[in-house]
């Protein structure tokens, strides 16, 4: 008989903002791998983002503190250096639909490579509630005041805590001042 291996898995975003299906991701992969990792990571061609790198932390933490084996973190490095660096076995990636298939694919490719090939990507279909939710949708439903249409429970909680839609105004007068 062979000895069970410990898994630990990678989600991966900018997590601008962390939504409702993000957290159903995190979930699902939770209840398969032995540990799960959402990390946020710094995308260079998506610009400054709508939250502070700090923000979105926060936000994304209050999101899964109910998930007991996941553990969050916020990276500025690449996917692969942080595979190797926490000896993550999995990627867990969600889709949408069949056009974000390819990219995943492409990722996974890449992912692949750079660990000489140490891990595997396994995607996850958009569970039917959340296959119409995406960070600029959400983004759109903070902004127009209504959250409850993309984020979860937890996370509009802590968006309030942190201000509300006062941290978006602080951040875009801080942008205005540079």
């Amino acid at each position: 008989m062979s000895e069970m291996k410990f898994v630990r898995a990678l989600v991966t975003g900018s997590f601008d903002p962390v939504t409702a299906g993000h957290v159903d991701l995190i979930r699902r992969a939770a209840a398969i791998f032995n540990e799960v990792h959402a990390v946020i990571f710094i995308n260079t061609e998506k610009g400054a983002g709508m939250f502070s790198p700090e923000v979105r932390l926060s936000l994304l933490r209050a999101a899964t503190a109910s998930i007991p084996n996941v553990v969050t973190g916020l990276s500025r490095g690449l996917v692969a250096d942080y595979i190797t660096e926490h000896n993550i076995n999995v990627i867990a990636r969600g889709i949408r639909g069949p056009a974000e298939y390819e990219y995943e694919m492409m990722l996974s490719e890449i992912n692949k490579r750079l660990t000489g090939g140490r891990v595997d990507t396994v995607v996850f279909p958009a569970s039917p509630e959340f296959g119409h939710v995406s960070s600029a949708f959400a983004r759109d439903m903070v902004i127009y005041g209504r959250p409850e249409l993309a984020l979860t429970k937890e996370t509009i909680v802590e968006l309030e805590r942190l201000g509300g839609h006062k941290v978006l105004v602080e951040k875009e007068e801080d942008e205005d001042k540079d």
